[in-house]
């Protein structure tokens, strides 16, 4: 199985499309741009949502559902918002057989569509705050498409949010892109850096956009997820008010933020190897898989009855599947678990039995012999140091390729030879933005938070700087 996978070296394009596919996550759809989520996929998503859904349930938010189509007059309300989504909507002209009075709008985002009925729902600051969020598809008529990265439609999850004060409103944005954090460097081992972006990157119609940046194994940047803080924007725009404490009427503040199925594509190109998939073991739909090695024509009584017992003895801490197939060799299984990335393999054969041990295979290669009373505590001791590892490999590409250059053309150079996150000086300015962009097509990722805050000459233009972004080709 593991030969038909492209090599990473070879062509990096062609090996992400091979894990997609031969790890059966999923397929093309007949429809130009969309994809098919394959069980496998779908059960990488299924994570993705239980483990964000219980964090924002704990942090006060509720899940809502709002429709998929929207009056094309609302687009048109914001500005910014209809300038940065127009190109890339998709316009419902016709319904049952007849020319539609106005168009609709299928949603590339719910920012419009939810806040007409937040205007209907918040009257007094007793209605606020308003903690909302949806899981859904959008549709963003993509030219150029690649699995999970960019799609024409795709799943999602957004929040919406509405404030009594700006603190509130802000102090919002920056928790839900804490939760996101932790979750992307917990579950997914997925090293970020966390930011600002700048104002030519920020999501339309957002006074400030905050995002995590993480670093695929290209060394290409992928935004892993975003949190907007929009103050009175759409607010104004949609009538969203309430009365105060002290009787006055006044506009709420709104924060808006969101993951997509993206998250999927970061996950298979930080981690995977030329092997197949690689999943972190907390990401993992099944985290162990126990591979009886059966004997055809033989009483596997004995065997069988050991891997269920460990598997009752697992479930309890570990989600765990028994192959138990006898239409397949063992060697067929492994390469199978192998290529969708299962976390931990046990073998256990009827020598192993016999000697009272079985066989720990990590999918990194890590193999070991346990007595069969120390599984559990050699499974979870294997699981743990199988996330750390994986979190520590991805930490070091991360630092290791994060340079620092004073001097433009060194920095041209090194960019065409040498990928990566590059820590330069930027005056602040949209020209200077621009250049480096159009000559190089890597544009400033964010403003770290934790910025190298120091006097220096824009890499641009040798204006002055107060502090180095990070600049980078991304996806």
């Amino acid at each position: 199985m593991a030969e038909r996978i492209t090599p990473r070296e070879e062509d990096f394009s062609q090996w992400y499309l091979d894990i997609i596919q031969h790890a059966k996550l999923a397929d093309q759809a007949p429809v130009r741009g969309c994809l098919v989520l394959r069980p496998n996929g779908y059960a990488l998503w299924e994570v993705v949502q239980k483990e964000l859904d219980k964090q924002f349930k704990a942090t006060g938010h509720q899940n809502a559902y709002f429709p998929l189509f929207i009056p094309e007059s609302f687009l048109n309300l914001e500005k910014d918002h209809v300038e940065g989504f127009a190109p890339q909507c998709a316009v419902v002209t016709h319904g049952g057989g007849k020319k539609l009075e106005e168009a609709l709008i299928i949603r590339p985002t719910s920012e419009t569509i939810i806040n007409s009925m937040y205007s209907k729902w918040v009257k007094s600051y007793r209605d606020l705050p308003v903690l909302i969020n949806q899981w859904a598809n959008v549709c963003r008529w993509e030219m150029r498409t690649r699995p999970f990265l960019r799609t024409m439609e795709f799943l999602w999850q957004e929040g919406h949010t509405c404030h009594e004060t700006e603190d509130e409103a802000r102090k919002e944005t920056l928790k839900m892109l804490d939760i996101y954090l932790s979750f992307l460097r917990d579950v997914f081992a997925i090293p970020v850096i966390p930011g600002r972006k700048s104002e030519s990157e920020k999501f339309a119609g957002a006074e400030e956009t905050y995002c995590l940046e993480a670093m695929m194994q290209d060394k290409k940047a992928l935004q892993a997820a975003t949190s907007h803080y929009f103050g009175q924007r759409f607010a104004k725009v949609f009538d969203i008010k309430f009365q105060d404490r002290n009787s006055q009427v006044q506009y709420v503040f709104q924060t808006s933020w969101g993951i997509s199925w993206r998250i999927l594509g970061a996950l298979i190109m930080t981690h995977s190897d030329d092997q197949g998939l690689v999943i972190p073991p907390k990401a993992a739909p099944i985290s162990v898989v126990i591979v009886p090695i059966l004997q055809k024509n033989k009483d596997n009584s004995e065997v069988l009855e050991a891997c269920n017992r460990l598997k009752n003895q697992l479930s309890n801490h570990h989600r765990v599947h028994l192959d138990d197939r006898l239409e397949h060799s063992p060697g067929y299984k492994f390469n199978e678990y192998e290529l969708t990335g299962v976390p931990l393999r046990i073998e256990v054969g009827p020598r192993d039995l016999a000697n009272n041990i079985c066989v720990l295979a990590r999918r990194d290669g890590v193999k070991s012999q346990v007595k069969l009373d120390e599984v559990e505590e050699q499974v979870g001791r294997q699981l743990d140091q199988l996330q750390k590892d994986l979190y520590a490999k991805a930490y070091d590409r991360l630092k290791n390729n994060t340079h620092i250059e004073n001097d433009y053309e060194k920095f041209k150079e090194k960019l065409e030879s040498m990928s990566g996150f590059y820590q330069l000086h930027w005056c602040g300015s949209r020209t200077c933005e621009d250049k480096v962009k159009n000559e190089t097509k890597a544009t400033i990722r964010c403003i770290p938070f934790a910025q190298i805050r120091e006097s220096g000459k824009c890499i641009a233009c040798g204006s002055e700087s107060s502090g180095r972004v990070v600049f980078a080709k991304n996806y």
